[in-house]
């Protein structure tokens, strides 16, 4: 199910892995392109945002990979759970993103998908550097250390 955001939106579904696996280095928040089975279905929190990642091509912004499970009361209205979906940003924002998504080792990666309080979907894309193994390993360190600091004191 959705959680209830502090300004009054909803938050669908997060991408816990892309914090792992990747650096964010910018947020940029994009609206996205449903259909109406899409978006019942996002209400229900039925999405998954791990392995998508997004992509410019011909001048507009796609997430790609992200699933989106079938509406079950859906019929014919259903569509591909896993098809290609338009994210709607400025023609500045594109022209910037696509320069940075050109970079060596940048990609754009969906950190969040969530209501606003207007009731419109929007995804929270950040650019994102892949992690190295040692990376990840120091992260994991300092996230234990403070995690026994925590425990230390709550004694």
């Amino acid at each position: 199910m959705a959680v209830e955001k502090e300004d009054g939106g909803r938050l669908v579904a997060t991408n816990r892995k892309a914090r792992h696996d990747y650096t964010v280095l910018e947020t940029v928040e994009a609206g996205i392109v449903l259909t109406g089975t899409e978006v019942k279905s996002l209400r229900l929190g039925n999405v998954n945002l791990t392995d998508s990642y997004a992509a410019v091509r011909n001048g507009e912004v796609w997430l790609l990979g992200a699933h989106v499970s079938p509406y079950e009361r859906g019929s014919y209205s259903n569509v591909d759970p896993r098809r290609d979906r338009k994210l709607l940003l400025h023609r500045n924002e594109i022209r910037k993103l696509s320069a940075r998504a050109s970079e060596t080792g940048i990609t754009l990666i969906p950190l969040k998908l969530y209501f606003t309080s207007t009731n419109i979907a929007k995804v929270l894309l950040g650019v994102c550097r892949g992690k190295r193994e040692y990376d990840r390993r120091q992260d994991i360190a300092e996230r234990e250390a403070r995690r026994d600091i925590r425990r230390k004191y709550a004694r």
